[in-house]
């Protein structure tokens, strides 16, 4: 086997396991966090059932592609050591409780400047967009619905917004695939072949199997420290409003962005908001209740931006 070959393998796992593992906070961490009564198999089938389709469907009908058509701009490329350097710190800053953009980190040793520029714009459009969002409609919701998404429910109201809300997770765990599967098919042809699909489907299904089989780690802790996080009214809501934005996003255009910064932001708003409206404290007392979500997203970033710039580097 030719060392590029080698290195496309390696990228890929590691990328597999690494963008799941890391980004999986936003978009299975409240699922799991109002689940925890349920066994971990059942959630991992379920969720492994929603990847599945998803890829395959891709497959079927872009032409054998499963990223949806997302790296028109990143053409394949033979992989080098320094693009399996990013899956790997993906994995090391994980494991500390680092939620970083796995778009910038990952995609960067792939993209020329002039798209990396665009995804970082792309990033900052929608980090905005997020924060217009997030505290416009937890100010509503903190202000005038809280009590009632966190009231106590009857066994049989249980079951039902259990169903929506294991609805809201397909929708959101849908949503986030189709942009973010880029992320990993970036180490792979654009077009692979039926034995390929197979092989693939295992990799994602076993690394999905690793990750419930954990019990959630280290990074899962930012989800829980969020207030009545565990309530399946409060779990379900924020599913539905982070689907809703990717998913417009993923149809406006075909550029990938940093998913994570917008459910941080989603996250943090939402609990200033709930401090703001519910105790007697100032401004300047609601700060670090953001700020280090918000340090740990600009650490993420610097990285990547450092990444994309050794790359750079060695590429002339």
């Amino acid at each position: 086997m030719e060392l590029y070959s080698i290195f496309m393998v390696l990228g890929f796992s590691f990328t597999v396991y690494s963008v799941i593992a890391n980004d999986s906070m936003q978009t299975l961490g409240t699922f799991i966090a109002s689940n925890k009564k349920v066994k971990w198999q059942y959630l991992w089938l379920f969720i492994t059932s929603i990847l599945l389709f998803t890829i395959w469907y891709s497959w079927f009908a872009y032409s054998w592609d499963i990223s949806y058509w997302r790296l028109d701009r990143i053409p394949f490329q033979e992989i080098q050591w320094y693009h399996v350097a990013a899956p790997i710190s993906l994995v090391i800053l994980t494991r500390y409780w680092i939620p970083v953009s796995t778009s910038l980190l990952v995609l960067s040793t792939f993209a020329s400047w002039v798209v990396f520029s665009k995804i970082l714009t792309n990033s900052l459009l929608w980090y905005s967009i997020a924060f217009i969002v997030a505290m416009v409609l937890w100010y509503i919701i903190s202000k005038f619905f809280e009590n009632y998404f966190k009231a106590e429910l009857s066994k049989k109201s249980e079951q039902r917004w259990r169903y929506f809300q294991w609805f809201s997770t397909w929708f959101l765990w849908w949503s986030w695939l189709t942009h973010d599967m880029a992320n990993i098919s970036v180490f792979l042809p654009r077009n692979i072949e039926l034995y390929q699909m197979f092989l693939v489907s295992i990799a994602f299904s076993l690394a999905l199997l690793y990750i419930f089989a954990q019990r959630w780690w280290k990074i899962q802790e930012l989800i829980l420290s969020k207030t009545n996080i565990e309530y399946i009214k409060t779990a379900t809501l924020i599913d539905l409003v982070y689907a809703f934005i990717l998913l417009y996003f993923k149809e406006y255009n075909n550029i990938p962005m940093s998913t994570t910064w917008v459910f941080v932001w989603l996250l943090a708003w939402r609990e200033f908001w709930l401090y703001a409206t519910n105790k007697n404290i100032v401004f300047k007392d609601l700060f670090p209740i953001v700020w280090k979500d918000l340090i740990k997203v600009l650490f993420g970033l610097a990285i990547s931006i450092i990444t994309v710039l050794l790359v750079q580097w060695i590429w002339a």
